[in-house]
């Protein structure tokens, strides 16, 4: 199989936009132990795809060049490495890639089988390709650092969700909900129908005086914030804040991680928290039972051929996508 080719999309240099991304044609690889080989059907892109081509976090993203981009796909296995059990071939998966050096713009791919779940047939590859990054991003801070239990068990909590209608930000609105909190949500006009719709209780157009403010229309104090958007300093939320509350910083940069030190030195009530992705095989099959079960939706702003991948880099790099941009593969 090694002798064989296969289309992937690279970048060789940082930056450079989608002028960087070239198609080209290199080997099928073979899977070693503890990985899987799956021909992907699809793949999801996520800010942070671009933000490594930008070299915002080299070298540690990506661990070197040239680089396959990106870590979100759903496909079906054709190959097995030695000592993986549980899995075979034909089995239709989701996965999430290393995020070191990604590798899911390619007609084929590695996994990790510990990180690679079973995708059912009630789930499209579509959908399966969507989770790995943003779902698991809103479960674990909702779930996990705002400490809401999705049964539904505890009190009832106040929750923002800012940029409700992005990747992250439609799945943590959902999850909030299945946890029993009330949900106010900022995004833009043209989105508020639609997150509306995926539960949440108060939508607020965060280019109004009041959107912008944060402000509760029913005069709410929240007791988290999962913050998805960018450029919100910690002086707006504070007066929307209840007396002990955590704002969950999804976009962490040196000063919100700056200020988040300071709350925990000084043990303050009101805190700015990070976070930061814990990829785990457990939740990911968590986030596919959920979309099985139809309690879990993805919303699709995009798909994209791989052939034709400059368009969906551009719409990721413009910050601008209702949900999620997906890239299909022709099988």
């Amino acid at each position: 199989m090694d002798s064989r080719l296969m289309k992937a999309v690279q970048y060789s240099k940082y930056g450079g936009g989608t002028e960087a991304l070239k198609l080209v044609h290199i080997p099928i690889p073979t899977p070693k132990k503890g990985e899987l080989l799956v021909k992907l059907e699809a793949a999801s892109l996520n800010p942070f795809d671009c933000k490594c081509q930008q070299g915002k976090f080299r070298p540690i993203y990506p661990s070197g060049l040239p680089c396959t981009p990106a870590t979100d796909i759903a496909g079906e296995i054709v190959e097995i490495g030695p000592d993986v059990k549980n899995f075979k071939a034909s089995d239709k998966i989701v996965s999430f890639l290393r995020m070191k050096n990604g590798g899911d713009l390619a007609e084929y791919a590695l996994v990790l089988a510990n990180m690679t779940v079973k995708r059912p047939i009630e789930v499209s590859a579509e959908d399966g390709a969507s989770l790995p990054m943003t779902a698991l991003t809103a479960l674990q801070a909702i779930r996990d650092s705002a400490g809401i239990k999705l049964d539904g068990s505890g009190k009832e909590i106040n929750v923002l969700v800012t940029a409700a209608s992005g990747g992250v930000g439609h799945y943590a609105v959902q999850i909030a909900k299945l946890g029993g909190a009330h949900v106010t949500a900022t995004c833009g006009a043209r989105n508020m129908n639609l997150v509306m719709g995926l539960g949440a209780d108060e939508v607020l157009d965060y280019k109004t005086v009041q959107g912008a403010a944060l402000k509760s229309p029913s005069g709410r104090k929240y007791d988290v914030v999962i913050h998805c958007a960018n450029n919100i300093p910690w002086s707006t939320f504070k007066p929307n804040l209840s007396p002990s509350s955590k704002v969950i910083g999804l976009t962490p940069n040196l000063t919100s991680l700056s200020i988040s030190f300071v709350h925990k030195v000084t043990l303050a009530k009101q805190q700015l928290v990070p976070y930061f992705i814990a990829s785990i095989q457990e939740d990911l099959s968590l986030l596919v039972d959920l979309a099985k079960e139809g309690k879990l939706e993805t919303h699709i702003d995009s798909k994209h051929p791989l052939e034709k991948v400059e368009d969906a880099w551009t719409k990721m790099s413009e910050r601008h996508a209702t949900g999620k941009i997906v890239v299909t593969f022709c099988n």
